[in-house]
């Protein structure tokens, strides 16, 4: 049995989990922690005094319901500043004899060689496929012969300043950074199906600040990007287009936002008070669509001109799976289907077990995907741990020589 928490750093809130793994990737939801984000904007850390404050509210309110004091936490990556490159690497296998996790290694080493900006550093390096002696498609390569051992690996950089304030303000709240884990990553890992990734498909999520792209095809990450807009975009068109304040425009999108006009009547009003004004006023719902809908279909197209730019449009047979704060938004299916001209579907993490009344739904897709990555790749192999009143650094732990390993060849 292994416990661990996660950190998911958003620009609308801080969600602070805290699971128990056992073999077999399974695990459960034991503590919650959820604060509104602050110093947070569009996915990197803009005050750091108030985002250490938020990020100390969720671990305080998770420690609580958890009964575990949090010393070590895996922390979400987000942010423009995250980009992406696929490499290939290619090492020799001496003596035909049959490869072992060491070549695999070498192998990805060899993949990471690339040129990196000096204010930049790698985050993940993620194998997409194997071929060995020129047989491609193998998904993993141990225990086969062979002389020369090749690799596909999806190359994942970001800035090292802004991984230095996120650590920073973790670090000011007396936890360590356990790894890093791309938001878009996390966020496919709790939403897609095997069969989706095999066919291809791209999962969005979009929250308040960002929208985070990851493209799996054949079963492995081809794509990832993090673009700076997001649902704030829409809640600020709101706020100039019927003149309210910030709070009653978010509150006016969650209630009677709606990103197809011609799907809400004329008739239908709603009462809010204007900016100035102490006293209520009737707006129309279809005028509150039209700005709605006008800002969803621009983040369709920016989401379009991205995966045309890469490449991968054409690829997409299991279509787009929305995810995010965002996607819970009426109508905005309808508009990822017109603009993108592909099959689309909400989802929500389907795999919690576990504490999880209060982080079901599409907007706690990062976080519960960042408890299945960690659970997933070393969770199982971790167990025989005692309870104990303190989740350690992975670091300093019995459980670091493992952790370790694994952070090495995808956390670097």
């Amino acid at each position: 049995m292994t416990i661990f928490a996660v950190i998911d750093i958003g620009s609308s809130k801080v969600t602070a989990l805290v699971a128990q793994a056992y073999e077999g990737s399974r695990y459960d939801i034991i503590g919650v922690g959820v604060a509104e984000a602050k110093g947070v904007k569009r996915g990197v850390i803009v005050d750091v005094n108030d985002a250490t404050l938020a990020i100390q509210d969720a671990l305080t309110k998770a420690e609580r319901t958890s009964g575990y004091e949090i010393t070590s936490a895996f922390v979400n990556l987000s942010g423009k500043h995250a980009d992406s490159l696929n490499n290939g690497g290619v090492v020799g296998i001496n003596d035909n004899r049959a490869i072992d996790e060491e070549d695999v290694d070498r192998a990805l080493d060899s993949a990471r060689a690339v040129s990196v900006a000096y204010d930049r550093e790698v985050v993940h390096i993620i194998p997409r496929g194997f071929t060995v002696d020129g047989q491609d498609g193998i998904k993993s390569p141990v225990n086969m012969h062979g002389f020369r051992l090749e690799v596909e690996a999806h190359i994942i950089t970001a800035s090292t300043a802004a991984m230095q304030n996120v650590e920073q303000c973790v670090n000011a709240a007396n936890v360590d950074v356990a790894g890093t884990i791309l938001s878009p990553l996390a966020s496919a890992q709790s939403v897609l199906t095997d069969t989706e990734r095999e066919m291809g498909v791209m999962v969005v999520d979009i929250g308040e600040g960002t929208v985070d792209l990851a493209v799996y095809i054949e079963g492995s990450i081809w794509h990832s990007r993090v673009l700076d807009i997001g649902g704030e975009r829409i809640t600020g068109d709101i706020m100039m287009g019927l003149q309210v304040d910030q709070l009653s425009a978010e509150q006016l999108k969650k209630q009677y936002g709606h990103a197809v006009c011609n799907e809400v009547s004329p008739a239908e009003t709603f009462i809010a008070s204007p900016l100035g004004s102490d006293r209520m006023q009737e707006y129309s719902r279809a005028r509150l669509a039209e700005i709605v809908e006008a800002r969803t279909e621009e983040i369709f197209v920016m989401i379009q001109r991205e995966i045309k730019r890469a490449g991968y449009d054409n690829l997409l047979s299991a279509g787009v799976v929305l995810t995010g704060g965002t996607a819970q938004l009426s109508g905005i299916r309808s508009v990822a289907q017109r603009v993108l001209n592909l099959p689309a579907r909400i989802a929500e993490p389907n795999k919690l077990t576990g504490l999880v009344e209060r982080i079901q739904g599409p907007a706690f897709a990062t976080s519960s995907g960042m408890v299945d990555w960690v659970a997933t790749y070393y969770g199982g192999e971790t167990t025989k741990t005692r309870r104990r009143k303190s989740i350690s650094s992975s670091r300093k732990s019995d459980q670091g020589s493992t952790i370790n390993k694994w952070l090495e060849r995808f956390l670097p």
